[in-house]
């Protein structure tokens, strides 16, 4: 999907707009329409963040992503995979959702483990969710077996 037109098309509305004042206006609002490019880009994939979160609320199964290549978003569709021998998450309640904020390294680190593993960013991070979960509540089982087996000496 390419952004860079609408935002063209955003700056030029911005420019005839300006055009209706002095030549000092116009050239006010050329700054300003350059100054606010970066700004319209990731305002348009905020709003393409949300859409996708309406559109996967509808969808009986799978999910849409936005995806990045290079500046560049995709809307990708992401069906869900049949499950061959793999235990559910914690729960099997699939309609939970969350959004969270991370630092751009660490995003970039989740997708690209993602996509080594072949998977989506939303199925590699429920998979380490759960195996962390996993992780603790046998430590907690192992501790509770040593703990009784120290009482019983």
């Amino acid at each position: 999907m390419q952004m860079s037109p609408h935002i063209a098309a955003i700056q030029a509305d911005l420019a005839a707009a300006a055009s209706l004042g002095d030549q000092a206006t116009a050239e006010a609002a050329r700054r300003v329409s350059e100054a606010l490019g970066s700004s319209l880009h990731l305002r348009l994939l905020d709003l393409l963040g949300e859409a996708a979160l309406d559109v996967n609320g509808q969808l009986p199964a799978g999910h849409v992503e936005v995806r990045l290549a290079g500046r560049e978003p995709e809307l990708v569709y992401v069906g869900e995979p049949e499950a061959v021998g793999e235990s559910q998450p914690v729960g099997d309640d699939q309609s939970a959702r969350i959004t969270l904020r991370l630092p751009e390294a660490l995003k970039a680190a989740v997708e690209a483990a993602a996509d080594r593993e072949g998977v989506s960013t939303n199925t590699w991070i429920v998979r380490a969710l759960s195996r962390a979960q996993d992780s603790r509540a046998g430590k907690r089982v192992r501790t509770g077996n040593r703990l009784q087996g120290f009482a019983q000496s």
